[in-house]
This record gives C-alpha cells, structure tokens and sequence, in this order.
C-alpha cells in the first residue's frame, strides 16, 4: 500500500478502481441470465439465490455453467483490468468486486455469496492458487456432495495457501474473501451442523430449498 505521504495523491485512484470493480461485479449474471432465457426470476425457486448452483435448479445446466464462468470472469476480469495500473490496485479491484456481487445496489444490497466471483478473482491474482481453491471446491463436492461445504473449504483454505505462494498481501485478500463467504453461509453451516443441508442434485426448480452456495 502507498505510504502516508503519498496517500494523499493516491486515493482518487483506489477510490475510482474500488467504484468501476463494485458496478463491475454487482451485475447479476444469473438473474439476468435466467430471465433472458425464459426461466423468470430466479430469485423465486430453489434457494433465491442468484448464483450458479441455483440456477442449475432451473433444469439448465449449460445456462448454470454460463453463470458460473461469467461471475467468475467478472472477479477476473475487475483484477486483471486494475492490475494494468499495480498490484495494490488489482488487490483493491479484487475486493471489491465480490463486495459489488455480494451488495448489489441494483438489488438493494441483496447479491449471491461470492464463491465464483472469489475463485475468479483468485484466478486473476496468482493463477496456482485460483487452481488449488478450484481443486479444493472439486474435491469436497464430489466426495460430500455439498455445495457449501466446497465453497467453504476453498475459501477457507485460501488465505494459507495465498501466504505461501503471494505473501502477506494476498493472504490478507484471501482472507478478506473468506470472512464475506463464512458470513454469506451462516445459514448453510447452521443447516450443516443440524444435518439437514441439500446435497447437490437433491433439489428440484420451483420448489424452495435451504442450499446454495
């Protein structure tokens, strides 16, 4: 980060890349995808949520991996535009685009959870933990068939593996993301700790369901 002498210069950037990366990734892919394609307001089946897994619930699978590439290449792509101009900038572009995925204005602060858009810009940032984050999710979802549980195992894990591979300053991003992943799924490990969690496939669209991630 800039020293204090030179913060005085420097914030008008932080705060016009902080502004471009939060519109950038408050754009709700699923939700406008889903309409688009005659599937309604997702907001109305399955879980209510705007991401991939819900989307999926629509019966659409190839319109559920679109969603999940396109909120994920928002994440990347608020990164790998802000990174033109350093590495402290893409950090803040990073942030902030799972903030605007999160709280989207547009739908009164009310977005999806934040895993895709996180392990794109994860992605963006250093591309070897973006893949471990990707494997962990992977991993966990094949063998335990929960979507929440992957997402929080990923994200979790990040902030470990960004410090042994970035430094403290990707750690500390990781770490950012996990803590708003953690607080997006408090109702998914309430559900997981009392086992009654969705596994992935369980659902069915148009009925509503306690998982998503």
């Amino acid at each position: 980060m800039p020293d204090p002498i030179s913060w005085a210069y420097s914030w008008p950037y932080y705060a016009v890349t902080f502004a471009a990366a939060y519109f950038l990734g408050s754009i709700p892919v699923g939700l406008l995808l889903a309409r688009l394609f005659g599937h309604g307001d997702i907001r109305a089946i399955g879980s209510g949520n705007i991401g991939a897994t819900n989307v999926l619930r629509t019966g659409n699978k190839p319109l559920a991996a679109l969603t999940l590439i396109l909120d994920g290449g928002k994440g990347a792509a608020a990164v790998l535009l802000a990174a033109i101009y350093g590495p402290d900038l893409a950090l803040t572009a990073g942030f902030a685009a799972i903030v605007g995925h999160v709280a989207p204005v547009w739908l009164l602060f009310r977005g999806g959870k934040g895993v895709a858009t996180s392990l794109g810009v994860l992605l963006a940032l250093d591309w070897r933990l973006g893949l471990i984050a990707c494997a962990i999710w992977l991993a966990v979802a094949a063998l335990l068939r929960y979507s929440s549980l992957a997402s929080l195992a990923a994200l979790i894990s990040a902030p470990g593996f960004g410090y042994l591979l970035g430094g403290r300053q990707l750690a500390e991003l990781a770490g950012l993301l996990a803590i708003i992943v953690i607080v997006k799924h408090g109702g998914n490990i309430r559900r997981l700790l009392a086992g009654r969690e969705s596994r992935i496939g369980a659902a069915k669209a148009g009925k509503k369901v306690s998982a998503d991630s």
